[in-house]
């Protein structure tokens, strides 16, 4: 993986050390990391993320509805 730039997150304000990092690489994939643990990496597409992201922000959505 090649040199990636990483942004903590605005919603990691405490001093614990427990950041969400973003960082988007050249060929237009996102990574995320947690600042605690930098070597394990997820990768993902924007698309795919942002479907999560609207998942997840969703207040109507349980594990058990598909």
């Amino acid at each position: 993986m090649s040199r990636l730039t990483w942004q903590k997150s605005s919603f990691s304000t405490g001093g614990e050390g427990n950041c969400i990092e973003l960082a988007a690489s050249a060929t237009g994939h996102i990574h995320l990391r947690e600042s605690d643990r930098p070597d394990d990496v997820a990768t993902s597409t924007p698309h795919a993320l942002a479907g999560l992201l609207l998942v997840l922000k969703d207040d109507s959505w349980t594990p058990s509805r598909r």
